[in-house]
């Protein structure tokens, strides 16, 4: 059986690459560029931050409202594919917002689904100001792993509406497309990276929806299929292909976001195109009425709850580390629930015992060191010599 092409964070985790999920050994003449070293080690570890991923069971909210005078176009709930679908998504959102002739818009938020709305606004035309509390560096926004991952938490299976996977696979298309066009810029804003699924634990049992803190079941809906053909295979790895000794390896390609770099990238674009930023911080509704704007994009993400009281958004918390930037490490990894990103702002560690469930309705942002160590743990383990082989 062929291998999934997009396999998201939970499917990592639940690789058995003895199994059929790998499409067989690739041959030996693939070995990429040798492999450097993690240096799992406590003592680098320079940040651990949480995340609230704003998730809709039913998915995206893209959609339009009245307010007075005032057309809103909402574009916020996308789980934890805000990066992944942003530009597709703002695509969907700008194209409601132009609808009108608009010639002025106002973004109300600055984080990913902020300044992709702004841009495309922009590039439609339309003069921009966005109005929002902090900047992309302090937005949640900021907090995310930096994969492409545009299904991870989008919906769950049983709520989305009968149209939506297709309505996801637009999105999923030209964000796919327009993050190529950063490929290369300076600062690796967007990049190709090499990762590694390894095991050496007995295979997993079959998927079960994950548990919910009130003891419902969450079974999260699964779009990669849709996309197979964006990304390369899943292969298998000969044994001793790889450093990794007594494991099971396969090995894919994913594309990352470098978020400093890219944040930096968009800012800089929406400045130059005569964009305009205001810090604002609105607590109701009529707030961004008083604005006197006709058009306004609101690209608030789980702050859209209190905001626009939209009760649907449930919180998922996320925390990522990242050890200080080795240069030399270029490819990622998942291992034992624990996965790599080599973004050029330090290596991303991230845990996911308890699977994409983990966090579900958790809305503390308070970091948890404890787990994060744990991590670094496992990762030092696998490259001992026990376990890597120079």
């Amino acid at each position: 059986m062929q291998a999934p092409r997009i396999l998201k964070r939970r499917g990592l985790l639940r690789v058995s690459l003895a199994g059929a999920v790998v499409a067989g050994c690739a041959p030996r003449h693939e070995a990429a560029a040798p492999l450097v070293p993690v240096r799992a080690e406590i003592d680098r570890i320079i940040d651990i931050s949480v995340c609230v991923r704003p998730f809709r069971p039913a998915g995206p909210r893209v959609e339009t409202e009245r307010l007075g005078d005032t057309l809103v176009v909402h574009n916020y709930g996308h789980g934890g594919s805000g990066w992944s679908l942003s530009w597709g998504s703002s695509a969907r959102a700008v194209r409601m917002a132009m609808e009108p002739g608009a010639r002025e818009v106002a973004v109300i938020g600055c984080g990913i689904l902020g300044l992709t709305s702004a841009r495309l606004a922009q590039e439609a035309g339309a003069r921009v100001t966005i109005y929002a509390r902090e900047q992309l560096p302090l937005t949640t926004s900021a907090r995310a792993t930096g994969e492409w991952t545009p299904d991870s938490r989008i919906a769950l299976a049983s709520a989305a509406a009968p149209g939506f996977p297709s309505v996801w696979e637009e999105m999923a298309r030209t964000a796919f497309r327009t993050h190529r066009g950063y490929l290369g810029r300076p600062g690796q804003p967007v990049e190709w990276v090499d990762q590694y699924a390894i095991t050496d634990d007995p295979p997993p049992p079959p998927r079960r929806p994950g548990p919910r803190p009130d003891g419902m079941r969450v079974d999260f809906a699964n779009y990669g299929n849709l996309i197979a053909d964006l990304t390369p295979e899943w292969r298998r790895l000969p044994p001793g292909a790889t450093p990794f000794a007594n494991a099971t390896v396969a090995r894919s390609a994913i594309m990352i976001f470098n978020i400093p770099d890219y944040g930096r990238t968009l800012m800089s674009d929406f400045l130059a195109a005569g964009g305009r930023y205001l810090p604002a911080d609105f607590r109701t509704p009529a707030e961004i009425a008083a604005l006197g704007q006709k058009v306004v994009i609101n690209c608030t993400g789980y702050g859209a709850r209190d905001l626009w009281g939209d009760t649907t958004l449930v919180p998922v918390r996320g925390q990522i580390a990242r050890l200080i930037p080795q240069p030399e490490v270029r490819y990622g990894l998942v291992y034992r629930h624990v996965l790599t990103v080599p973004r050029r702002d330090g290596i991303v560690v991230q845990s996911f015992v308890g699977g994409e469930a983990a966090g579900y309705g958790d809305s503390s942002e308070v970091p948890d060191r404890a787990q994060t160590e744990e991590a670094v743990r496992v990762l030092a383990g696998l490259f001992s010599p026990s376990h890597w082989v120079s």
